[in-house]
């Protein structure tokens, strides 16, 4: 694994390895949630580097994830995310092609912006039935079952039960938890299981293989660059692999790093499941399992509290104030509980 400082002698094999000079300098570059990323210049060139964050109590292989999924939709002729070039297994680094362009604002999410996102999905899932598709990986967390789905969120809640409460940000966290956020799941919970029986949807029935989907996983304009072309480029795919398109939609419309204004659900939930056996019956899932997911974001931003989601925090932003942080976090809960309970469900 990287320092916090670049070692020359983890990266000139990697540029020898992509055919690159081998005199460089590298910035290290902010924002990343869970690794280092660094810029890399070379002598007439740039390229991006990432050092992928590792744990024993987290076993997600972040680099082969993100860099076999890149590769194969680079190999279908993608082009709307980074061109991976190699990677350094062992160390978990991966080198990329750099895309010079900036992060979008919420305010500038439109009907544009939402069609390349989509347009990267059909495009991607044009592919799925290839013999190398099915190489690649199930996702991180896939789920293919109402019930698979409800019990991620529920390890979830249980695994918050761990929150550090000995400091006065950890007993504001573990208090949110244990007055809004559990309540808040029993409630969403309830509603899935009343809701499900009256639209005869089987929470144990798995969707059929051919709807399962190629996923980017953590899909959203957090993860989007608008290049210097004026289109949007798509980064960031450790998590990625085969899952249930519902899952996709959802995470989508919660993430709320820059979120996508719930106007355009209906619509791009119905281009999605246009496609598949029964369009009707997965527009209905995704609907229902929705809340669950506000529920399931509301868990992930409470991961710093955590003793792992700290440390890889702490890994990818050491410069940052980790206070500041969780505050930002507990807001940001606080707020999509109300969504919640403003929307009953």
């Amino acid at each position: 694994m990287l320092s916090t400082t670049l070692v020359p002698d983890e990266i000139i094999p990697l540029l020898q390895q992509a055919g690159l000079p081998q005199r460089f300098r590298a910035t290290s570059l902010p924002g990343g949630s869970n690794n280092r990323v660094y810029r890399i210049d070379l002598e007439s060139s740039s390229v991006l580097l990432k050092a992928y964050f590792q744990h024993p109590d987290d076993l997600r292989d972040r680099l082969r994830a993100e860099f076999s999924f890149s590769r194969f939709a680079w190999d279908q002729g993608l082009r709307c995310l980074a061109r991976p070039l190699v990677r350094d297994q062992q160390r978990k680094l991966g080198l990329y092609e750099f895309i010079e362009g900036r992060l979008l604002a919420w305010h500038e999410i439109g009907h544009s912006e939402v069609q390349q996102s989509i347009s990267f999905f059909h495009e991607l899932n044009r592919h799925k039935f290839d013999a190398s598709a099915r190489k690649l990986p199930c996702g991180s967390e896939a789920c293919f079952t109402i019930t698979q789905h409800l019990a991620c969120v529920e390890r979830r809640i249980m695994s918050l039960v761990q929150v550090d409460d000995s400091t006065p940000l950890g007993k504001r966290a573990m208090e949110m938890v244990r007055r809004e956020l559990v309540p808040a799941w029993q409630r969403t919970r309830d509603i899935v299981a009343d809701q499900a029986a009256q639209w005869n949807l089987a929470p144990d029935a798995a969707i059929a293989r051919e709807d399962e989907c190629l996923s980017p996983s953590d899909f959203g304009f957090h993860n989007a660059i608008l290049a210097a072309d004026g289109r949007l480029r798509f980064i960031d795919f450790e998590y990625a692999g085969w899952d249930d398109p519902a899952k996709m939609v959802c995470d989508f419309f919660c993430q709320p790093e820059v979120p996508v204004s719930h106007e355009y659900f209906e619509d791009y939930t119905r281009t999605v499941v246009a496609d598949l056996s029964n369009p009707e019956m997965h527009f209905r899932r995704i609907f229902l399992l929705l809340p669950v997911y506000r529920i399931k974001w509301c868990c992930i931003m409470l991961n710093d509290f955590l003793k792992v989601g700290s440390r890889r925090r702490s890994f990818a932003r050491s410069a940052e104030d980790e206070d500041a942080r969780k505050r930002s976090q507990l807001e940001k809960v606080g707020k999509m509980l109300m969504q919640i309970d403003m929307r009953g469900t």
